[in-house]
């Protein structure tokens, strides 16, 4: 989804491409970089500026130094929850998560393997709010995150036609055993009471990641982890690797 430094975007715009946003250097100026913004606001994508540490860390060749500039293709972040449903795609719920620094590490981890939006069912204050997005190192500016009721955002995307797979100790499969393509909705429990029965019962599949040690369950990014990136594999073939 991202297009990195001057020649990726402006190929990028001479293309047609989705853009939805673009991240821009702080204090950064060139011809080039003048031309490309000029074409962006002409077009009315929103422009965000960052610091140097901030583009360098969202970009993905980092390491040839700091781009000028960013573009996110395709998602659009501005989405409200019936719009993302609308969209269709990979739903995550965070389902009665507690701690903001996991929910943070959910949204970037969401963002990361492709998800179209996060729901976030959680009792937070404005204040933990803005820590769960300082701990997803500012993700939730790339993806659509939607805080509310979980059950009612379960019923309106099944209702919209979406499967709903749940991930808890009761399922009877593995990840790698689901289908996890098409318009889903994944669900990961809050770290005290885990998923609601009611939204188990609206489920169409429970799937479960293998625990062999003796504490009983895993960190709440961990599963969500563990299945985002086999839905990842499954939704996008060519990022397999060699066959």
């Amino acid at each position: 989804m991202q297009r990195c430094g001057i020649s990726e975007v402006f190929k990028s715009l001479e293309e047609n491409e989705d853009i939805r946003l673009v991240l821009v250097k702080r204090g950064a100026e060139s011809e080039q970089l003048a031309k490309i913004l000029t074409m962006v606001s002409d077009r009315g994508i929103h422009i965000i500026r960052g610091s140097d540490n901030d583009i360098w860390r969202m970009s993905r060749n980092n390491s040839e130094g700091v781009p000028e500039i960013l573009a996110l293709v395709g998602r659009d972040p501005t989405l409200n929850l019936d719009e993302s449903i609308e969209s269709g795609g990979l739903i995550w719920l965070l389902a009665g998560a507690a701690y903001p620094v996991n929910i943070g590490f959910c949204i970037r981890t969401a963002e990361v393997s492709g998800a179209d939006a996060v729901i976030v069912d959680a009792e937070l204050s404005n204040t933990e709010r803005k820590a769960a997005k300082r701990a997803s190192m500012k993700a939730h500016r790339f993806i659509p995150v939607h805080w509310g009721d979980g059950f009612q955002a379960v019923k309106k995307a099944k209702d919209a036609g979406f499967r709903i797979i749940s991930v808890e100790d009761t399922g009877t499969k593995s990840p790698w055993e689901a289908d996890l393509t098409g318009n889903i909705v994944l669900i990961v429990g809050g770290e005290k009471k885990g998923i609601s029965q009611d939204i188990l019962e609206y489920s169409d599949e429970v799937i479960r990641i293998p625990m062999t040690g003796f504490v009983p369950s895993f960190n709440l990014q961990a599963p969500l982890s563990a299945v985002a990136i086999e839905a990842q594999r499954q939704r996008n073939p060519q990022s397999n690797g060699p066959q």
